[in-house]
């Protein structure tokens, strides 16, 4: 999974976390696709501040997946389950042998 992929799961967890306008630059940049200054001139700041706070987003929510770890958590309970599915499918198949 490549980073960008991986901060737009994180957001699906933590963009609540996050003021408005961070949202909103998270937004505009990984789901609109907007370049940094599209983003700079939609907004009426600097090229850089939008950099910064992207930065600035990136981390909270890295900060945010290693203190809460909600998603690790997700994806351990998905191994757990598919494990139980499969021992629930053999029991089944044994019961019909």
């Amino acid at each position: 999974m490549d980073k960008r992929d991986y901060y737009i799961i994180l957001y699906d967890y933590y963009g609540n976390l996050l003021n408005n306008k961070q949202q909103c630059y998270f937004e505009a940049y990984y789901f609109d696709n907007l370049s940094l200054q599209e983003i700079s001139d939609n907004f009426n700041v600097s090229r850089n501040a939008i950099h910064k706070m992207l930065i600035s987003i990136q981390n909270k929510l890295l900060f945010y997946e290693d203190k809460l770890s909600l998603y690790k958590k997700s994806k351990d309970l998905e191994i757990v389950l598919s494990e139980v599915d499969d021992k629930l499918k053999n029991k089944i198949m044994n019961i019909f042998n």
